[in-house]
């Protein structure tokens, strides 16, 4: 192995900012790979061109962080390797298999740092892939992104403290919200409460998203479950179960979502160990505390290692970037490194908080039909998973996407994972961490197919 090869990351959000920015100040000069095309990440996501919009009208209360983030990447640029737009789509040794400028690219690595971030998690319902239903961070990037939004009239339906931000950033932006459907009850958020001794501040600002919705008129309903989104070639409007009765409300789009979920292909396919997290409902890599991994010079940081927000994303890049300087050679701040991981522990308690205020909704499937979509890729239906389990009495998520081919398409199974692992731990009456979970596999995002000129 060539001991010369500089530092690679993966994701050029608030960790992969931090970590870079740590790497530099030790000397070194990283390779940033970036698959969107100015770096921010998702939630400091900037417009492909400034377009006139202030830092406050595009991140309202994190205008600052995400100002200081931007500015401090922008300081970075001649210190460091930077390749946005660039799709890491598999890790094979110590290479990156990567798409960028058009070409394929492979980039040998010692020490690689992954902050790959998370995705929405969602779940299916009647309608869900019609034209005019986006994810939450979909909805989010067309208004930062593009500056538009994704029509005329939109619901917000789901669980998480990202439904009451994007909702409050459309209203915000002069977009109207029909309604905001909140799928866990109101008594969860009593737990808010609690969130005040770790960081009264979001709490507050997360309140006020809610308050300042209903005071321009916006409905915000709690406990609910959508029964069908109405339409039959695109959103005409939503119908939803509240209580013992079923309401309808007219809309053109909808944006939905279930919180996040960590993006831990790459973590796979470099070899990490996995364990599986109660609270993220999901299968994490296994780090320590400053996010070395179980594979020789693979760190993580950020979402990826597990749900925690962005000013735990800029710790962990840090803590990260340190451990990875540490582990060659280099003599560190211990007390730096001390009050770090002090203070991701003190994230992390605020996490869990909030999932209890924003609770996972665990009955889904008790009144989806059948006929449901399930994995929009192979168009696989829910009655078709539940049919391949209960005839091979499957017990094991690998085998029912082999059986089922949920999880074989495009997407590799990113979407519809989540959805299959609920419907064999339901119908088997199993836990989520007994039922396995799906290896992945290469590419893991749709790649482009490249043609050489002349060919065919």
């Amino acid at each position: 192995m060539n001991d010369t090869l500089p530092p690679v990351i993966v994701g050029a959000g608030p960790a992969g900012i931090c970590a870079a920015k740590t790497l530099v100040a030790a000397g070194l000069r990283p390779i940033v790979i970036d698959e969107g095309f100015r770096a921010g990440g998702q939630i400091y996501r900037r417009p492909f061109v400034d377009d006139g919009r202030s830092a406050t009208d595009l991140y309202g209360s994190e205008a600052a962080k995400a100002t200081r983030l931007h500015r401090e990447f922008d300081g970075l640029l001649p210190s460091i390797d930077y390749m946005p737009q660039a799709l890491v789509w598999n890790i094979a040794g110590n290479e990156l298999h990567l798409m960028a400028d058009g070409k394929h690219h492979q980039i040998g690595f010692q020490n690689l740092i992954l902050s790959t971030g998370a995705t929405d998690r969602i779940l299916p319902f009647p309608g869900w892939t019609l034209p005019g239903v986006y994810t939450l961070g979909a909805a989010q990037t067309a208004l930062k992104v593009q500056g538009c939004t994704i029509g005329r009239n939109v619901v917000f339906l789901g669980s998480g403290p990202l439904l009451y931000l994007v909702a409050w950033q459309y209203v915000k932006a002069g977009g109207n919200v029909a309604a905001v459907l909140d799928t866990a009850p109101f008594s969860a958020k009593l737990n808010l409460l609690s969130a005040f001794r770790f960081d009264p501040r979001l709490v507050l600002i997360g309140m006020s998203y809610a308050a300042r919705l209903v005071s321009r008129g916006v409905k915000i309903r709690y406990n609910v479950r959508p029964t069908r989104v109405d339409g039959s070639q695109y959103v005409e409007g939503l119908s939803f179960k509240s209580g013992t009765k079923v309401h309808s409300i007219a809309c053109d789009a909808i944006a939905y979502g279930f919180a996040l979920r960590p993006e831990t292909q790459l973590a796979d396919l470099s070899g990490c160990t996995f364990r599986f997290d109660d609270r993220d409902r999901t299968w994490l890599p296994v780090t320590d505390e400053a996010g070395r991994t179980s594979s020789q010079g693979v760190y993580l940081a950020g979402d990826g290692s597990g749900i925690a927000g962005a000013d735990a994303a800029e710790i962990s890049g840090e803590l990260a970037a340190l451990a990875l300087i540490q582990d060659s050679g280099t003599t560190v701040d211990p007390g730096r490194m001390s009050a770090l991981v002090k203070a991701r522990r003190r994230k992390a308690g605020l996490r869990d908080i909030l999932e209890k205020a924003f609770p996972f909704p665990d009955n889904w499937f008790d009144q989806i039909p059948g006929y449901t979509k399930l994995c929009r890729c192979e168009e696989v239906t829910v009655s078709t998973v539940i049919d391949t389990i209960n005839g091979g009495e499957l017990r094991e998520l690998n085998r029912l996407k082999a059986l089922s081919r949920s999880g074989m398409g495009r997407c590799q199974g990113r979407m519809c994972s989540a959805a299959m692992a609920e419907v064999l731990s339901a119908t088997q009456h199993l836990k989520l961490a007994d039922i396995g979970r799906l290896r992945a596999q290469a590419p893991v995002k749709p790649l482009p197919l490249l043609l050489q000129e002349g060919g065919s």
